[in-house]
């Protein structure tokens, strides 16, 4: 199975961006996003933004996640 996360985009060059998510930064694909921009929050799958998100709506996904991790 795989799985989304919400990253907040930190850099951006060409179609590269580093992306950031629980103190952790990789370096992600922005091609199927329109006008990707530093602090944009975005899902990333495989490695590629697939999706912009609004800063609540990734927070909330976050929260969701680390109340999934405390519960195992």
């Amino acid at each position: 199975m795989c799985l989304a996360i919400p990253m907040k985009l930190k850099k951006i060059e060409g179609s590269k961006a580093i992306g950031e998510a629980g103190g952790l930064t990789k370096e992600i694909r922005v091609d199927f996003i329109d006008t990707p921009a530093p602090g944009d929050y975005v899902m990333v799958h495989a490695g590629f933004a697939i999706q912009k998100m609004t800063e609540a709506e990734a927070l909330e996904n976050i929260a969701l996640m680390e109340e999934i991790e405390h519960a195992l």
